[in-house]
């Protein structure tokens, strides 16, 4: 059968129809009333009504009343039964998705290019990302050498937020900007959240890094169904470096490089954005996992939701029963008739 095509949901009450001939033919067996029986032979015909009992009884005038209650009764089984054709699909879940956001602290991240410095403004996107999250689930991982779990994947937002001021590149011991490290915590904590939502990384850095790009990594991350999303803080003018210098005590200039940035996101599938003090950049990242998580979500099995058509034929019972049940109505009348037709 068809999955459109016209059905009852619940069958079963439609063997509540086995009473409507069955209470028939329990008032025609209990009826008094016998035109036809073997007594004519041994009775007169003028005493025939007194022994059949017809005499003291009123028949009904027509048999309008118990075609009324098998009508009623016969509409509302069938209401019982639900009957549905036609229906729609519909996603009872939300899309899902959780990211991990990856904070660069290597010192360049103190340059000032972009006021009042790199990191401040990197604590200001997460902060604009987190409170816009639209049930994303987020987690923190700062870096420079060493990456350390700031928070897990978590709903509570908060909690990312309470923590975020205390956040700052002198909590770093040893200093550099190796974001591989990172990537593979990243990866460990979105392997424990399954695999039914759509997973996330994303790397706020000034691109200063200490090592090799981590191009080959990324790629394979979005091998593996993750997106690496990139948010560059900085500028491609740079700046110095506080407290560093050349051995010349030239000050150390560092400066975004947004074209090997753009490089890593395209290799993980994701965002690229220059960080501003408008909220475009945390806009356009939100809206790229948020399509993901609802691509994910169209690939499972939807619920079907029925069309449901029972409201008519309960109504239908409802306008007889109020008619059967008006006062004078044939309700009395087959009462008195003793279900005599």
């Amino acid at each position: 059968m068809p999955e459109s095509s016209f059905h009852f949901a619940e069958l079963v009450w439609l063997w509540a129809l086995i009473m409507v001939p069955l209470i028939i033919g329990w008032l025609w067996y209990t009826s008094p009333v016998r035109r036809h029986g073997q007594e004519g032979k041994y009775a007169d015909a003028a005493l025939l009504p007194w022994l059949s009992g017809e005499a003291g009884t009123r028949v009904a005038s027509s048999r309008r009343p118990l075609a009324g209650w098998v009508l009623a009764w016969t509409l509302l089984c069938i209401a019982m039964a639900g009957p549905r054709w036609g229906y729609h699909h519909i996603n009872p879940f939300e899309p899902g998705a959780d990211l991990v956001i990856l904070l660069d602290l290597s010192r360049s991240m103190n340059v000032s290019d972009v006021r009042p410095s790199r990191l401040a403004r990197a604590r200001q996107e997460i902060q604009d990302l987190v409170r816009s999250k639209n049930g994303l689930r987020v987690g923190l991982i700062a870096f420079a050498t060493i990456a350390h779990v700031v928070t897990p994947v978590t709903e509570d937002g908060e909690s990312l937020l309470h923590r975020l001021p205390g956040i700052s590149t002198e909590l770093i011991q040893l200093q550099g900007s190796r974001p591989g490290f990172a990537l593979d915590r990243a990866a460990m904590l979105l392997a424990g959240q399954g695999d039914d939502i759509a997973h996330n990384i994303l790397l706020i850095t000034d691109g200063d890094f200490g090592d090799a790009s981590p191009l080959e990594q990324v790629h394979d991350l979005y091998n593996q169904g993750i997106h690496v999303h990139v948010l560059a803080v900085g500028t491609a003018d740079g700046g110095p470096v506080p407290g560093l210098t050349t051995v010349n005590g030239a000050p150390v200039i560092s400066r975004v490089d947004e074209d090997n940035l753009q490089a890593l996101a395209n290799a993980g599938g994701g965002v690229f954005r220059v960080a501003e003090y408008r909220d475009d950049d945390t806009g356009d990242i939100m809206d790229s996992i948020l399509s993901q998580a609802t691509a994910r979500q169209n690939e499972k099995a939807h619920t079907l939701v029925w069309n449901e058509y029972f409201f008519w034929p309960l109504l239908l019972a409802m306008l007889i029963l109020l008619r059967l049940l008006r006062p004078g109505g044939d309700f009395s009348r087959f009462g008195r008739a003793g279900g005599a037709e």
